[in-house]
């Protein structure tokens, strides 16, 4: 497996990066907003075109001024005048920027230019990489001429494009294209070596839980940015590791390799989510992107896990989550983190406060753990998978059956106006999640009570202790009796 080329995305605050990305991955990847700031940790998608060579994009963060207006001083330790939160968006923008092997700095024509637009361009021509200029928001070839005049004070051919509403990207990719490095023979020195697919796993929880700090410990790095601030994490944010897997056995909570028994890298897509808050408490139009987008990366995961802040406790949040991953049946599994900062006397209630949160599911596996120390965090990749492969489970009509009669004569439907539901047979119609659907003569006959008992039956006769299942009830032989 080849390494895709990488371009970065360079600019300051709000001039259409996200948007140009968003154009350039072919989809709405980024969130994008009219404040500025919401980009912060870096964004990863793949450009393909057919009949054209395909690239790795990275959207950043902004880089800013200083509390006192001045550009920020570029120095080998980071830039001078930012602090704390400021400065972890810097460094998530500076790995990408030394990653990449073609560099686009994005201004915004509409504004003009600013001084810390000079001082990137200066910076961006000094580190030896191809630099082209993208000025953004030029809406009309009428005004092009009028709208990038002043950039080429920058040094740099300035190319008009508008993210917004297409004009010139493909002028921007071919300008791109022509940029990138050499591609590399096969077999030629540099080329990965083979990798098995892992699994897309989302981290879903309330914000603070610890998602973050997951992901930077399954990557074995600053990753993603981790602060006490309650919110940092806004895009759902791809983060791509290979990670040895294999025949494993538990050493002081860290995983260790059987002797003589070589590991597989595999690749697994980690998906660091925004912070679900109760929408009740849900005041910014941005928070409320991010809520959606973090929904609609647990829908899309193989496997979600729901991280919760066990010194938080299991707040209301989280058992709505937990109401929401059932009733949509996503695999996913419950990580209690920071477990090994509760007194001791405080854990059985916190286990017992999501085991009864987890009533409505109980097939659901819960790891206790830190994303601190790393205990217990490899289960998470061991657990996922297992629940994976059981969600993608076919079984055959006549096992099916087999398992259907021996739960009938185990407990007979109920009656239900003065007759019981008849059954005929079953069969599975789908995986991801398994799909079970039972032929009966009449299935208002089949009430829920009875729906669970045989969905428990399912589980036990089949070998699906964890997976979510959706078992449906159809009618047949013409109907009711």
């Amino acid at each position: 497996m080849q390494t895709l080329p990488l371009v970065a995305l360079i600019g300051r605050p709000n001039v259409g990066k996200s948007t140009m990305f968003n154009r350039m991955v072919g989809r709405n990847r980024a969130i994008t907003h009219d404040r500025p700031g919401v980009t912060r940790d870096r964004m990863y998608g793949e450009v393909r075109r057919k009949g054209e060579r395909d690239f790795g994009l990275v959207d950043t963060g902004g880089f800013a001024l200083d509390d006192a207006g001045e550009s920020v001083r570029w120095d080998a330790k980071g830039p001078e005048g930012l602090k704390g939160f400021e400065a972890e968006v810097y460094e998530q923008a500076r790995i990408a920027l030394d990653e990449a092997d073609v560099l686009v700095l994005v201004v915004d024509g509409r504004e003009g230019m600013s001084p810390l637009d000079a001082r990137l361009a200066d910076h961006l021509r000094g580190s030896g990489k191809p630099v082209l200029l993208a000025v953004n928001k030029v809406d009309g070839e009428e005004r092009e001429s009028e709208l990038t005049a002043e950039f080429y004070a920058l040094g740099l051919e300035p190319i008009a494009v508008s993210a917004a509403h297409g004009m010139n990207m493909n002028g921007l990719l071919d300008a791109i294209r022509e940029r990138l490095p050499e591609e590399k023979e096969a077999g030629e020195e540099g080329e990965e070596p083979g990798v098995r697919t892992g699994l897309r796993i989302a981290m879903l929880g309330r914000p603070n839980a610890g998602k973050s700090s997951l992901v930077n410990r399954f990557v074995g790095g600053d990753r993603m940015i981790v602060s006490e601030l309650a919110g940092t994490t806004r895009d759902s944010v791809d983060v791509v590791a290979d990670i040895p897997l294999g025949h494993r056995k538990r050493k002081r909570g860290k995983p260790v390799a059987q002797p003589g028994e070589p590991e597989e890298l595999w690749r697994f897509t980690f998906v660091d989510t925004a912070g679900v808050r109760r929408r009740t408490k849900i005041t910014d139009e941005v928070e409320q992107f991010t809520v959606q987008a973090a929904l609609k990366s647990a829908r899309k995961a193989d496997v979600a896990v729901l991280v919760i802040d066990a010194l938080g406790g299991v707040a209301q949040q989280d058992k709505k989550l937990i109401s929401y991953l059932d009733r949509e049946k996503i695999a996913f599994l419950v990580f209690l983190n920071k477990m090994d900062m509760v007194e001791p006397a405080a854990r059985k209630k916190v286990v017992q406060d999501l085991e009864s949160a987890l009533s409505i599911c109980p097939h659901v596996p819960k790891i206790n753990g830190s994303a601190l120390t790393g205990y217990n965090v490899d289960e998470i990749l061991t657990m996922a998978r297992s629940i994976h492969e059981e969600a993608g489970t076919r079984i055959s009509t006549g096992v099916l059956n087999r398992a259907m009669s021996e739960a009938l004569s185990r407990h007979q439907a109920p009656v239900v106006k003065r007759r019981r539901a008849k059954f005929y047979y079953m069969t599975q119609t789908d995986v991801h999640p398994a799909t079970f659907v039972f032929f009966v003569n009449d299935p208002e006959r089949v009430k829920d009570s009875y729906a669970k008992y045989l969905e428990n039956q399912l589980r036990k006769l089949l070998g699906l202790p964890h997976a979510p299942l959706k078992v449906l009830f159809r009618p047949s032989h013409g109907g009711k009796e």
